[in-house]
């Protein structure tokens, strides 16, 4: 079984009750178990205690931070949850969340590489019908450094720019056949003039540092 979390969706929710849902989100995890649990963008949740961080206040931030702790260590020690946590901000996470037996597992996803993009660029357009003169692998060379959400964003605003042309082509009372009816390069050309890469290299350099510095421990 698998459970996912957002972080930034719990605040509101969290606000003012935060222990009890804390502990009847894990309820229902064992409830679930064998389950994994994902907390995603945990560092919205799981700031520094007494850094006046998480769900409103400082005190209510701590109190959720020392409820999932508490929660992490009660499942922990039983093996029939496993919780798993997302974050690109893992600088703002409070210490004792990354320590034995809890988050203590650090994989560390950098940007897609070559071989990554073109899957990226698959899936991303695998029920899209693509001109026949367009190469995935010029694609993906094109987009060194992109994220994968970033490949993402081009594939969809190309396809979007497909789907607007044709119906331009049906307005304008073109046939058929004459229509528009693939993602053609032009499309891409288009997408790729607003494409942006999210990660920057000081970014992945930051990372790199967490990395080490988690090994170092």
């Amino acid at each position: 079984n698998f459970i996912s979390v957002k972080g930034p969706e719990l605040l509101s929710m969290w606000f003012g009750e935060s222990e009890s849902n804390v502990r009847n989100l894990f309820d229902k995890a064992r409830g679930a178990a064998p389950c994994i649990l994902f907390f995603d963008e945990i560092d919205s949740i799981a700031k520094p205690r007494g850094s006046g961080g998480g769900g409103g206040g400082s005190d209510s931030g701590d109190r959720i931070v020392n409820q999932i702790l508490t929660e992490i260590d009660g499942v922990g020690a039983k093996k029939s949850v496993f919780v798993i946590a997302a974050t690109n901000r893992p600088d703002m996470l409070d210490s004792a969340i990354m320590r034995p037996g809890r988050l203590d597992q650090l994989v560390y996803l950098p940007v897609p590489d070559q071989d990554s993009r073109i899957a990226i660029f698959k899936a991303c357009t695998r029920n899209s019908p693509l001109a026949p003169d367009i190469s995935l692998d010029n694609l993906a060379e094109r987009t060194e450094g992109f994220s994968g959400a970033d490949i993402t964003e081009v594939c969809q605003r190309a396809c979007k720019l497909a789907i607007r042309q044709h119906i331009a082509d049906a307005q304008a009372g073109l046939e058929e056949k004459d229509r528009c009816t693939v993602i053609t390069s032009a499309h891409f050309e288009e997408a790729f003039d607003k494409a942006r890469k999210s990660v920057t290299p000081a970014d992945i350099k930051k990372f790199e540092r967490f990395q080490a510095s988690m090994k170092a421990r």
